[in-house]
């Protein structure tokens, strides 16, 4: 029997048909902010051959304490570099544990793990040892097209091998403060039973690894800037009724949650987003309006995925 929330909480839904009713070459960059290292990389592992994963980058000393930054010459290079970085990860913690615990967010994100479901990344993982969550979620029913879910599922979960029991949504059926409330009974239950690792610093989830897109404005999650939630210190699972991007209902993992987290791969792609990515990755600071993008500061390693596009302004 695949495992279940169900035990602690009855009304917590797994992976299921979302149409069901009932459910639902290389990249100069001159910038005032960084030191540009200039690199090529093939990327590759002894079991993966180069044509699957050469990719054009260039990396950047980012100041302290922001991460390993790493910009594409294109976004199919970024999904590419991605997939591996993913896949590497996955295959070196399945081989310590019996289980990877992987948190995505909606939007670009989902469409930039494309790769993951293609030769050769989806025969090197063991997709039974994947455990998947949300790090927000819109309350919505899950055939809704603002659901998260619905989109993860479409073009990302559909296309692999992994157990319906082991991907967590949340109980569509309730209230946003009763699905958010049911999702950290859930996460606790299994960070009890060891699925989930909880950090020893903070006792929080450990979760192997995050996987978020930024907004344009800066939130993360359903993080956004200026909102009282950002400053949430206890809770898990936050619901939120008044979200300033529609639609106004959603639950959050809290800040304390993500930073938690062993391993984040914060991707951002397109100029659009580059205003917000200048603001979190340089040493400039406001503290009367502190993007949560630029509070992301995890336990563990922090990554930073982006094209040329999103990286304009640095």
């Amino acid at each position: 029997m695949a495992f279940s929330c169900r035990a602690v909480s009855s009304n917590l839904r797994t992976l299921q048909n979302p149409s069901s009713p009932q459910s639902s070459p290389y990249t100069t960059l001159t910038s005032r902010f960084f030191t540009v290292k200039h690199a090529f990389t093939s990327l590759r592992s002894n079991s993966i051959p180069q044509k699957f994963t050469k990719a054009s980058m260039a990396e950047i000393r980012a100041p302290k304490n922001k991460g390993n930054v790493k910009v594409f010459d294109t976004e199919e290079d970024l999904a590419v570099s991605l997939a591996k970085y993913t896949a590497d990860l996955s295959n070196k913690i399945s081989q310590e544990r019996d289980s990877f615990t992987v948190v995505i967010s909606g939007g670009s994100l989902v469409k930039s793990l494309r790769k993951l479901v293609e030769a050769p990344y989806i025969d090197s993982v063991d997709w039974s040892k994947w455990r998947v969550f949300w790090v927000d979620e819109r309350v919505v029913p899950k055939d809704h097209p603002d659901s998260n879910y619905l989109l993860a599922y479409t073009e990302f979960l559909s296309k692999i091998p992994i157990p319906a029991g082991n991907v967590y949504s949340i109980n569509d059926a309730l209230s946003a403060e009763g699905a958010a409330d049911d999702y950290e009974t859930c996460i606790k239950h299994l960070v009890k039973t060891q699925i989930i690792d909880q950090s020893k610093a903070t006792g929080f989830p450990k979760f192997d690894l995050m996987l978020m897109g930024i907004g344009p404005d800066g939130h993360i999650a359903s993080l956004f800037p200026g909102h009282p939630l950002v400053q949430e210190k206890e809770k898990w699972v936050c619901s939120i009724k008044d979200s300033p991007k529609p639609p106004p209902e959603r639950i959050s993992f809290s800040l304390p949650v993500i930073n938690a987290s062993a391993n984040i791969a914060l991707v951002v792609a397109g100029a659009g987003k580059a205003t917000a990515l200048r603001t979190a990755l340089s040493d400039e600071s406001n503290a009367d309006d502190v993007l949560p993008v630029k509070l992301v500061a995890p336990e563990g390693e922090l990554s930073w995925f982006l094209d040329k596009e999103a990286a304009s302004k640095l």
